[in-house]
């Protein structure tokens, strides 16, 4: 698996049935990880600030935060195409702001595209952008950015975009209309998702709420991997608990300190 992966190549993906692999990732040291491991899409998520910054929301992050990361990340990756989100603000300030910020990210940060949360609400900035030649991925569903409109987050989920699957349908297609070359639709459920998938041409891919009804999936290596302290303590299936080992690695390192014994991989035991 040594072929760049380019915007074409997952669009053929979808028409082919092969499903898309995304990771959301925030440093060089994984995004090498997941690029060796064979990934198609490194997204760099605003999700960031919550779950490496410990700030209480996405809403919080801002735009230079986001090239921090998504600079840490380019250098790391050579073969998947790297996404980059958009922060919440300068998308709400009207589409010069999210024309800048969208252009700094690809110049500045290295995206070969840039993500929009709550895309279906801005279709003219996702027309500028790809106009202008920055490649879009498009979400739509429910999240933090979207959440208000639908009672708050307590309501949302599969459930209820199973009762608005016409509307996420019309929205799939809107932004297929605006130029988007990928969809992210979140909280899809098994009913709305597979509606939308077959709705659009683009591939459609999908995180919280999706399912193999989808086009691909898109995971945080953090929650993959059980990289959080919040997976010392709770019972989700992972695909590791890197938390758990990281614990009992600081332990015994701690032990070996305590008990005046070299640490390990700092040099000769002393005899």
């Amino acid at each position: 698996m040594t072929d760049t992966v380019t915007i074409p190549a997952l669009q053929q993906m979808k028409r082919d049935g092969r499903k898309i692999v995304g990771v959301v990732v925030y440093d060089y040291q994984m995004a090498r990880i997941v690029d060796r491991a064979g990934v198609d899409i490194v997204s760099v998520g605003d999700s960031v600030g919550v779950n490496m910054w410990g700030q209480q929301s996405e809403l919080e992050v801002t735009l230079d935060q986001m090239l921090l990361a998504c600079t840490a990340v380019r250098r790391g990756v050579e073969r998947a195409l790297v996404s980059c989100d958009v922060p919440y603000g300068p998308l709400q300030e009207g589409t010069d702001a999210a024309m800048r910020a969208a252009t700094r990210l690809v110049n500045d940060g290295g995206a070969d595209m840039v993500k929009l949360d709550a895309a279906s609400d801005f279709p003219d900035a996702v027309r500028a952008m790809t106009r202008a030649g920055i490649p879009v991925w498009a979400q739509f569903g429910i999240t933090p950015h979207t959440a208000m409109r639908y009672g708050g987050m307590s309501k949302a989920g599969p459930e209820l975009a199973a009762g608005m699957k016409e509307q996420f349908v019309a929205e799939a297609k809107l932004l297929e209309d605006a130029g988007a070359s990928l969809l992210d639709f979140t909280n899809s459920g098994p009913v709305a998702g597979p509606a939308a998938t077959r709705a659009v041409s683009i591939p459609v891919i999908g995180g919280l709420g999706g399912g193999p009804w989808l086009d691909g999936r898109v995971r945080a290596a953090v929650a993959a991997i059980g990289y959080l302290a919040s997976a010392l303590d709770d019972t989700s299936e992972r695909y590791a608990n890197v938390a758990r080992i990281t614990l009992d690695a600081m332990r015994t390192y701690a032990e070996d300190v305590r008990a005046a014994r070299q640490i390990r991989g700092a040099g000769p035991s002393p005899r």
